[in-house]
């Protein structure tokens, strides 16, 4: 179910402690190993620099994910904030490569794809994700200039 809440609606929850939303935010899994690729490749596209990565686990993560009602403890779905608009699922993927530009406009293609077919591509992937890619740690990645891009 995906939740539409006005632009920076957060702002107004008392249970999302106050953040830095002047650049977009990709709300992701920091233990699955396909969310894990999917932050890296954020990283090395987004030559600005700009783009910043909230793992779920965090503190800030769990709210800003229960604030539009996706279940922090087992999310089924990544969210990514821009301008205070939240885009989750295969949305947010879509949109966040058309703001990396380049290579990241291959994920473009999906949009030829009708969306309930995506949402439930999405949801397969995603309810399977550990099955098929296993764990990961993306809060354990060594590069120091990734780890400038986590907010915890």
């Amino acid at each position: 179910m995906q939740v539409t809440q006005d632009p920076y609606s957060y702002r107004n929850d008392s249970e999302v402690p106050a953040f830095d939303d002047s650049a977009p935010i990709a709300v992701m899994d920091a233990e699955c190993a396909l969310c894990s690729w999917g932050a890296r490749t954020i990283h090395h596209l987004d030559k600005s620099g700009l783009l910043r990565i909230c793992p779920v686990q965090s503190p800030l993560g769990s709210a800003i994910l229960q604030h539009y009602e996706i279940n922090s403890l087992d999310p089924e779905s990544w969210l990514f904030l821009e301008d205070g608009t939240s885009y989750q699922d295969m949305e947010a993927v879509i949109r966040v490569g058309q703001r990396l530009g380049g290579w990241g406009n291959l994920v473009l293609a999906l949009k030829l794809v009708p969306r309930p077919l995506r949402s439930w591509l999405y949801l397969r992937v995603a309810r399977n994700r550990y099955r098929l890619f296993g764990k990961g740690d993306m809060c354990a990645i060594p590069d120091p200039d990734f780890q400038k891009r986590l907010m915890r």
